[in-house]
């Protein structure tokens, strides 16, 4: 059962980017998949992959290919707890621990559906890393490039996260918003408050062009991304008294985009609001937005879900379903319910776990 798989993955105390073990476990599990490993520094990554019986590595080209993926790894423990964190609890209909939801529990569905599947024309693989929690720059998108080079990329993917509210199956993400972090500084002239001649006040030069830019909408959205919205995380200048000009205002914001909104167009629309200001801004992209356009993939996945309306979401903040859209792996991301994820006595239900499970299961007899 996929439950007793989880309470094994639970009791690895795989804090990021500590693997601990935990990926020979998993490989016990799946012994008719070849192993790949591409651990980089402290980051420890896996790729399982199966080819029909009469194929090889050079067929990669030519069959389909559907990876599973997902991030070992999970945030610090934190203070509080009732439970054992690195200790599976079952109580009341729910296993207590650490990772359960974010996203032991969804792996531990995907690694059953996998021993259970007998596919006869397609590869299967599972992608993992321990780098998902903290910078995510040595983890899955360094295990892609490998990949890429191999010539061994998935075409489909589904990344695990915990995607849905209130029932497994309800929201399944095809689309990531982006994140676009922004400075920008205006330049004054520290003086006198008594002497406004001799100084030059930023706050007075942005004035009323502020309304133009907090909270600004900078795209329509459309049916499947909320508008892109300017939000100002930031705000300050001068150096604490009242008696002093200040020198700068440093504004500091957030942008989280879809697909119609750049680095660029941004950095075009400050400049229209900003022209013939002292300023200088910095942009810097965290994540780049993405949408998973492909039906095939959405309706199989749709279509093993039953008794519930599955919502398509580009909705929450980033993961690593992004790196596979930026090596054109049509991806979508289904998992467990995402209430208790990060929490102190973070717990996942037992009927989630048999639902997804299932859905996996379901999902996997679909491939030809």
């Amino acid at each position: 059962m996929a439950v007793e798989i989880l309470k094994k993955l639970i009791s690895y105390q795989s804090v990021t980017p500590n693997e601990c073990g935990i990926y020979d476990y998993i490989m016990s599990l799946l012994p008719d998949f070849k192993a790949l490993r591409a651990d980089k520094g402290e980051v420890k990554n896996l790729f399982l992959y199966k080819i029909p019986e009469g194929y090889d590595e050079s067929d990669f080209d030519r069959l389909e290919h559907f990876c599973f993926a997902g991030h070992i790894d999970v945030v610090p423990v934190g203070a509080d707890w009732h439970y054992p964190p690195f200790h599976a609890t079952l109580e009341n209909g729910y296993i207590y621990g650490r990772g359960t939801q974010d996203m032991k529990g969804g792996i531990a569905c995907f690694l059953k559906a996998l021993q259970e599947c007998r596919v006869s024309n397609a590869i299967l693989s599972v992608l993992l890393t321990s780098d998902e929690e903290g910078d995510a720059v040595n983890g899955t998108r360094h295990i892609l490039e490998i990949l890429k080079q191999k010539n061994m990329l998935p075409k489909h993917a589904i990344v695990s996260e915990p995607t849905c509210h209130k029932i497994v199956g309800d929201t399944i993400k095809i689309g990531r918003r982006g994140s676009i972090n922004g400075e920008i500084i205006i330049e004054g002239k520290q003086g006198h408050v008594a002497y406004p001649s001799k100084c030059i006040n930023p706050i007075e030069l942005l004035g009323e062009r502020l309304g133009k830019i907090a909270g600004k909408n900078l795209d329509n959205g459309d049916s499947n991304f909320e508008p892109s919205k300017l939000v100002i995380t930031d705000i300050h200048a001068g150096i604490g008294v009242s008696n002093v000009v200040p020198k700068d205002l440093i504004i500091k914001f957030n942008v989280r985009n879809g697909i119609q909104t750049s680095t660029e167009s941004i950095s075009e629309y400050l400049d229209s609001i900003l022209h013939n200001l002292p300023y200088t801004l910095t942009l810097k992209e965290s994540a780049k937005s993405f949408l998973t356009e492909d039906i095939k993939l959405r309706e199989m996945l749709k279509s093993s879900i039953h008794d519930v309306e599955v919502d398509f979401s580009t909705g929450g903040g980033t993961s690593d379903a992004r790196y596979f859209a930026q090596y054109h792996v049509n991806v979508v991301e289904l998992g467990v319910c995402n209430d208790r994820i990060h929490a102190t006595d973070e717990r996942v239900s037992l009927e989630d776990i048999e639902r997804l499970s299932t859905i996996f299961k379901e999902f996997l007899h679909k491939i030809p």
